[in-house]
């Protein structure tokens, strides 16, 4: 007869929740439903062909070492080529700094491993990546929220008591996921300069920097001071997600933590994906392949909101991103987009509501929109059929408000 045991979760297990996101990209494999929910790039901009080269090329010429274990910290001439990337504005970034991480996720995993105890100071935006609160709240950080305008953190407005024991503050200053912000130049400066002078360590996470729509970049936090900064980089928006490759670029005294963290985590990353984008990123592929990408989710925002204006009403607020995959829309306070989601997903329509991102008090008035895997037709039926009922939904607040 079978027995049935009985297990006990850890505290920390209790306390798992799933993906918001997650959960809504279930009901968007249906094929009738429009998505603008998933932080997805597009298929259209994987390198198929390149990769195919690439993979041909590595099993000519290393069949057996792609096969085989490789080191923790990653395989030396990728680390190389990053470290080379990432050497710009009078800094020099050494192989020894780069760690290759399975996907950023796996670098906030290891952040939160290696920084955080219960209780620590962990200061982020508001809102913030929920894919980051999520990581880091399986260690139970006091999360510190930071105020925000349009143009990220407000400096000034940081108090030295946020500020005292943090033990390290967490950003992505390039087209910010989920808002589609971009940190001016002006503010960086001054973010580093401040933070430094507290000793407090900058987790600059930049997935979506090369994506600007009309191709100039600004000066990474990283290259304003190497030694207080731990950059994040991805090959999923820029290659494909698929490959699960990421990487951390950390202060060496800090890089060893991390790697002792991987050990214990995976040994390493596969050696067989990091010698595939090795090659694949040769004789400057990504100088090439990055302005298409650009072009293509240029075009596709721009028809985004070009519905919004034409479907959404006057009393919503939405940002114009000049670059990465995001549009932040804010309405009427007293509107709760959670429950609008259900209306749409009715609709056979999907976004994502803002609160999840917020570590704290969350705005239940906001939603975030992707637009970079829906084709020109489809965002205008989802658009359509999303501004009937924020209009709908806005009419009723004001009736609410008008009862009250």
């Amino acid at each position: 007869m079978a027995m049935t045991v009985k297990f006990t979760l850890s505290k920390r297990a209790q306390a798992l929740t799933s993906s918001a996101i997650r959960e809504i990209l279930k009901v968007t494999e249906r094929p009738e439903v429009i998505s603008f929910a998933g932080g997805l790039p597009s298929p259209a901009t994987f390198p198929v062909q390149r990769m195919r080269e690439a993979t041909d090329k590595v099993f000519d010429e290393a069949p057996h070492a792609a096969l085989q274990y490789g080191p923790t910290e990653g395989y030396t001439p990728l680390r190389e080529w990053i470290a080379a990337r990432h050497s710009k504005n009078g800094v020099t970034i050494r192989p020894s700094q780069v760690l290759i991480t399975t996907g950023s996720q796996q670098g906030l995993d290891l952040l939160g491993k290696v920084l955080i105890d219960e209780g620590s100071k962990v200061l982020v935006e508001t809102p913030s990546y929920l894919g980051a609160l999520q990581a880091f709240s399986l260690f139970q950080p006091q999360f510190v929220p930071m105020r925000t305008d349009e143009q990220g953190i407000v400096t000034e407005a940081l108090t030295a008591e946020q500020l005292q024991g943090g033990r390290f503050m967490y950003c992505l200053p390039n087209f910010q996921n989920p808002t589609g912000r971009r940190m001016p130049l002006d503010r960086r400066q001054a973010l580093v300069q401040r933070v430094t002078e507290a000793g407090v360590l900058v987790v600059e996470d930049d997935p979506y920097g090369e994506l600007s729509y009309h191709g100039e970049q600004l000066p990474s936090l990283l290259s304003m001071n190497p030694d207080n900064v731990v950059y994040m980089g991805s090959f999923s928006k820029v290659l494909a997600p698929g490959l699960r490759l990421g990487y951390l670029i950390a202060p060496e005294e800090l890089h060893g933590k991390l790697v002792q963290a991987k050990q214990a985590a995976d040994l390493h990353t596969p050696s067989f994906s990091q010698r595939i984008v090795y090659e694949a990123l040769q004789g400057g592929f990504l100088d090439r392949h990055i302005p298409e990408i650009r072009t293509l989710y240029a075009h596709q925002c721009e028809l985004m909101l070009s519905a919004l204006e034409r479907h959404f009403p006057a009393e919503a607020r939405w940002n114009r991103p000049a670059g990465g995959m995001f549009i932040w829309v804010t309405l009427p306070e007293g509107i709760d987009t959670g429950a609008l989601l259900a209306q749409a997903i009715e609709q056979n329509v999907a976004f994502v509501p803002g609160a999840p991102f917020f570590a704290a008090d969350p705005q239940v008035n906001t939603l975030r929109l992707s637009f970079v895997t829906v084709p020109a037709e489809k965002i205008e039926q989802g658009m359509e059929k999303l501004g009937v009922l924020v209009k709908a939904a806005v009419a009723a607040n004001k009736a609410g408000a008008v009862a009250a």
